[in-house]
């Protein structure tokens, strides 16, 4: 993600909170790994890290053995187990207290504000569009803070990456229509942009920016944003843009056409 802002409807709590805000211990993913409670960053011990990342990421309960052979994969299941054990005791000391455990599982506190949840949650009910009034709203989070768990390469790491990565471009595509829809024009056309500038090839992240554009009755726009991206098409894939894509400046123009024909006529017989 790029150094833009993103319009999103959700404020997970930092320092700085209000009073009787970020009551609850809040884990970062996004921009993390990183803890915060009542305002203040916890440190958190470089073990601990992977495994309250590793948990969380697999849905906020694991096995131990599981857990332990994943993130400690040298050496035999009873030194993997001992780190892990190491690893909790750490947390503890340090005062981070987000994973309850038995001698079977671990899984993270209820209570406990989990960002990336948050997010899937936005995300979700603006794709399945039962998106409410406060999920349009404008509470910026910083677009370069959306990288989940940064500098981090392991296999259950960069999955999770591409999949939040895929559902906050859907999401986003959705909130552009939803934004038009209701004549929020800029926003609208802001959260597209969001999308294009993230991955400029994706085409349905370019057919948003146009439709906002449109809705706002701004063809020029329109069309300039079309130009652009057939050349980028052109020059990377040696392709043409999509159908659904180029019809929607066509079907306007008609639209429009029509419009001006009728008002015309209107006119003449007034």
């Amino acid at each position: 993600m790029n150094q833009q802002f993103l319009e999103s409807p959700v404020r997970v709590p930092g320092p700085g909170a209000g009073e009787g805000e970020g009551e609850a211990p809040t884990l970062h993913l996004l921009g993390g790994p990183r803890v915060v409670h009542r305002g203040r960053w916890l440190d958190v011990p470089e073990g601990g890290k992977r495994l309250l990342a590793f948990v969380a990421l697999n849905g906020g309960r694991v096995e131990r053995r599981h857990a332990a052979g994943t993130l400690w994969p040298s050496g035999d299941d009873l030194r993997a187990a001992g780190n892990l054990r190491s690893a909790l005791w750490r947390l503890k000391a340090a005062g981070i207290d987000l994973l309850d455990s038995d001698k079977c599982s671990l899984a993270v506190r209820e209570h406990t504000v989990v960002d990336l949840y948050v997010l899937y949650g936005w995300a979700g009910r603006l794709i399945n569009g039962t998106a409410t009034t406060q999920d349009l709203s404008a509470l910026k989070w910083r677009a370069d803070a959306l990288d989940l768990l940064p500098g981090w390469y392991d296999d259950w790491v960069l999955l999770e990456r591409e999949r939040v990565r895929q559902r906050l471009l859907h999401a986003l595509e959705a909130l552009s229509r939803e934004l038009a829809r209701v004549g929020r024009y800029a926003e609208a056309v802001e959260s597209a942009l969001v999308a294009v500038s993230a991955e400029p090839l994706r085409e349905s992240a370019q057919r948003a920016l146009i439709r906002a554009h449109l809705a706002e009755g701004n063809l020029i726009e329109a069309m300039r944003t079309y130009d652009t991206y057939r050349d980028l098409v052109k020059r990377e894939l040696g392709v043409e843009p999509g159908r659904e894509l180029s019809s929607l400046i066509r079907d306007f123009c008609r639209t429009a056409t029509r419009s001006r024909e009728v008002l015309a006529a209107r006119v003449r017989h007034a």
